[in-house]
Formats: structure tokens, sequence, C-alpha cells
């Protein structure tokens, strides 16, 4: 093998990471312009997982032709429609997408909609047609950044080491690594996110910052915006958001004259308005005119794969399910790839209830939590073993992955898994793997400038605090340094602000509406007093959240919930 080979991290975060090996080591590529040298502790975690070698049927070990064949036969006696094809997001390179091509051929129900950011970019998207981030030099040339609710430190340790130099202001519930680190930090209060959007555009207004020739040639619709912001007396948002009027006008004090970038975070938008919410923030920006700026601008989780040709993508009429909604009892054969629903989807005593009622594949390079609940699983091989592209929703940059380490003759890649299925079902197999890997490489999408903005010009969104009483607390979520959603670390504890008067230790029961669960408490006054907080992979805190969808965009809305605790 070539010592020298480039190795992209497969990983569901914003940097995409590269990696090189070198003398058998893998070590941060210094070419690639985030990684700059570094691995981080997701990706250096990743090297050390140890990947499933054999499948399994039944409980007990078979062989990778064993398991094919038994596919293969399941999928013969079973009517498609019966069938679920559920992808996550465990490995995010382009060649994992491979899959779908034979499901929708297959005429396997699909899912649509998202676990992660529907809302957000459907909001976006109603703006200005595109989710696309600036270029990173807008980010590297900005000189205020505004964090909003975005662990930017631990969530995109790369890009923040770029510009860690930089004045910071947060905005989030938590007071966080980025906000301990921050000249501002605006404490929040949940789902009240488009409540400060509106009161620093009237801000904007009364101190004459906007940005009138934007406007007038990109916005459509900005007095309406505007009246929207000024539909309510100004002192009435101070005490809905929890953000005192004077830290607004220290806000503007720190960004007049500045070039500023504003990076938002999912927790804005797990709401059931949450395109509205983000469509807000982002009418916000598009009001101080930041979209057109020659430093700075808006970043989101941009779509990746904007610009590029959809190589496996096949027009059919496959029934498709909004994947919030999911039943998965309600088929024949449910099949999992790189997905760990038992932990990460919404509703986690339905889950479970759905697959002990169906006949689960799972196919996947580690065990996990849903593995449990699995008839038959599958090895899918190491990303060190297969050739892929990983493209970002955090930048522009792409990341190369090589073949750097032999594979196992126990496991195969998703490209051979399916060109396997299409042959065994009499379809077109696939283009060769290296000229599509090819384009991705060489292609350089062109990314379009704004035509139009349009403001948002109406709202309609109920406030959680309308429901909130003293006794219960808000929902809330956000990754762990050590961990990334379900993978690594476990941490299942709830996080309490010492003034709700539990203590280290206690055991309690949480409720919602949907469901309740046992956590042991962990006491953390960076929680604000009014939240219950859980990181992300919490194995117990999906039995509180709605197995139900967004308005907007067939995408999950875990937040959407106020939680009562009981000592247990």
């Amino acid at each position: 093998m070539n010592s020298n080979n480039k190795v992209a991290c497969p990983l569901d975060c914003y940097d995409a990471c590269q990696g090189q090996m070198i003398e058998n080591n893998i070590k941060g590529s210094k070419e690639h312009k985030t990684t700059n040298g570094k691995l981080c502790v997701n990706f250096a975690n990743l090297l050390k997982e140890k990947n499933l070698e054999k499948a399994i049927y039944e409980g007990k070990e078979i062989s990778l032709d064993e398991s094919l064949n038994i596919l293969v036969d399941k999928l013969k006696q079973t009517t498609p429609i019966k069938t679920l094809f559920y992808k996550g997001s465990g490995n995010i390179g382009v060649m994992q997408s491979v899959t779908k091509n034979f499901f929708t051929l297959y005429g396997s129900t699909l899912t649509r909609g998202s676990l992660c950011d529907g809302g957000g970019g459907a909001g976006i998207e109603a703006g200005r047609t595109n989710v696309i981030n600036p270029p990173l030099e807008k980010l590297l040339n900005a000189d205020v950044i505004v964090v909003w609710g975005r662990n930017f430190s631990v969530t995109s340790s790369h890009m923040y080491n770029l510009v860690k130099d930089k004045t910071f202001v947060t905005i989030d519930p938590v007071c966080t690594d980025i906000a301990k680190k921050s000249k501002i930090h605006m404490q929040i209060n949940p789902k009240t996110d488009y409540e400060l959007a509106l009161l620093l555009t009237r801000f904007a207004h009364m101190q004459d910052l906007e940005d009138k020739e934007f406007i007038e040639e990109f916005g459509n619709n900005a007095d309406d915006f505007f009246d929207i912001s000024r539909g309510r007396p100004v002192v009435s948002y101070e005490a809905t958001t929890g953000i005192p009027l004077s830290l607004v006008n220290d806000f503007f004090d720190l960004i007049e004259n500045k070039n500023v970038a504003i990076m938002v975070g999912l927790g804005v938008q797990k709401y059931f308005e949450g395109s509205q919410i983000m469509r807000c923030i982002d009418s916000f920006a598009a009001f101080m005119g930041y979209h057109k700026k020659e430093a700075g601008g808006v970043w989101y989780l941009s779509n990746s794969a904007f610009g590029y040709k959809k190589p496996f993508e096949i027009k059919g009429n496959n029934k498709k399910v909004s994947i919030p909604k999911v039943d998965f009892g309600s088929y024949d054969l449910v099949f999992i790839q790189g997905a760990n629903p038992v932990v990460s989807h919404p509703n986690t005593k339905k889950v479970i209830e759905g697959l002990k009622n169906s006949f689960v594949v799972y196919f996947g390079t580690t065990l996990n939590e849903t593995c449990e609940y699995a008839n038959l699983i599958i090895p899918s091989t190491s990303f060190l073993s297969k050739k892929d592209v990983r493209l970002s929703y955090g930048h522009e940059l792409k990341s190369i992955s090589q073949i750097v380490k032999e594979k196992t003759q126990e496991s195969l890649s998703e490209y051979e898994l399916t060109n396997f299925l299409l042959e065994k079902f009499g379809f077109e197999k696939l283009k060769d793997e290296d000229e599509i890997i090819s384009y991705f490489e060489n292609h350089k999408p062109n990314l379009e400038e704004f035509e139009t903005f349009e403001f948002l010009d109406e709202l309609d969104i109920e406030p959680l605090y309308k429901q909130k009483t003293q006794d219960n607390f808000y929902f809330i979520t956000a990754k762990n340094k050590n961990s990334l959603n379900s993978q690594f670390s476990k941490d299942d504890f709830v996080y309490l602000n010492s003034k709700t008067n539990f203590k280290d230790g206690d055991i309690v029961n949480i409720s919602s509406k949907y469901g309740n669960a046992k956590f042991e408490v962990k006491i953390d006054d960076d929680i604000k007093e009014n939240c219950a907080f859980f990181f992300a992979g919490n194995k117990n805190a999906n039995y509180l959240t709605p197995a139900d969808e967004d308005e907007d965009s067939f995408s999950a809305m875990y937040q959407e919930v106020l939680v009562q605790i009981e000592l247990s």
C-alpha cells in the first residue's frame, strides 16, 4: 500500500477533515485548509473503533455470502412497498448514497425530510433559493462572528481554530465553551430566536444601520418584514426572550461598521415552525446586507452537493414517508444503513416496538443499540478500505479518500452491495466506481450569486412560553465534545441548573406528553435554569420527543416539547 494516501473523515460534522497515511499512522492533512495538519477528537476516536468482522443472523455469526443470500431471499419473498429503506449519517461520503439506487428500482418505501436540518434549510430556501454557505475566505475576513445556537468551538473545531482570535458574540440558552470565549453572551429562552431576530431588526432601523443598498437592489418585502418587527412594544421582547435591551445596545455598539459572520446552528430550528424561525434570522442578516458584503455572511448546514450532478439519482414512483413519522412496525422488512434509530430517532419507545415487529437488516461498520433488534447484520467495509469523496456542509472544500488499508473479505462496500443486488434482481449495474469518484474529485461547482431576496412577510409561530408553567422545563440538546451523536463516549445524564433545587446524583423521572424515562442529574450552572439539557446521543432522551413532522419540510422537531421532572 502507498504510505502517503489521503483519507477523508466520513463523520457527520461540519469540518470534513482530511488525513494522510504516513508511516502506518493517519495524520491530519496539511494541504487541506480546515484540517490544517491536525486531527480532531472525533476523527481520532473513529480510528480507534472496532469494526464488525462477521455477518450475524439471529444472533449467530455467519459468512458474508450466507448473509447476502438471506437478504436476497427475504427481498424476493417480500412485497417491495412493504420494505423500508432507512439511511442514516454514519458515513456521509458521496458513495454512501449509492445503495438507494437499488431500493428505488426495487420499489421500497423511502424516507423524506430530515432528522437534522430540514426546517432550517426550508427557511433559507424560501428566501434565497439554495442553502449555500459563503466561501470560507469571507469567514476568515470577518471582524465579528455571531454564533447563533451553535457551539462553534466544539462542532467545528477546525474552522474555529482558523478564526479563534476574532471577536465573538454567542446567542444560546447554554453557556457553551464558545459563549465563555465571547465578548457578549445572550442567554436566550428556547424558541424565541425569531423574536430576537425581530428585535435586532427593530434596533438596526432605529440606529439607521440597515443596508439600504442591499434592500433596494435585492430585497423584496423588506418593508413587510420590518412591519412585523415593529408590531409590538420593544420592551415586551425583553420578557419573552430573556435578553436585556441593554445587551442589545452593546451588541450594536460592537458590530457597527464591522464585517459580521453569523454561524447558525441546528438548535434554533428544532421546532414545528423551524423554517419560519430560520427565515427570521436570515431576513435580519439580509436587512443588514450581510449576504452581499465582501466579508462575513450567514453560515448554516449547507447543501454540500449543490452544483454537482447526482450520479445515483433515479426517478421512481416510490412511496415516501416523512422520516420522523416512520412506523417501523408497519413494514415486513426494514433495511437500515449507517443509522442508530433506537437512540437518534424521535420517540424511542415507538421505534423499539416497531423494530420488534419487522425483519430488520442492519448494514454498517460497527455495532450499536439498534443492532439488538436486527435479525440480519451485514458488515460494511471500513472507510479506510474504500474510495470516496467527502463534501462539506460547513465550507466549500472537499476531502478525498483512497484505499489505505486492505479490506476484510467478510465485508463489502456500499458500491459492491448495490451492484450485487442490482445483478441479482436483473437491473442495470452502476457506472464504474472510479468514473464517479473522479467526477466529484475534479468538478468545481459555480456558487450562484444573489438575484433577489424574499424577506419573510408574515409570521405565525406558537411560542412554547405560552404553554410553559413554573413546574416544567424546556427540553434542549447539543453536541458533546467527546462524542458525535450516538457514537463514541456515552453521556446519559440530564443537566440542570442548581436553582432547580435538584442535586448531583438525584435519580429523576422526566416525562412529556410523548413518554418518560429515568435519568441521573448532573448540576451545571451553565444551563439556563428553565431548561433540561441533554447531550445528543443520550440513549433515553428521545423517549420524550415527538414522532411528528414540522410544518414545511417533513422533518423532526425534537425541541417542540416541555418536560416535567420529579424525584424517582
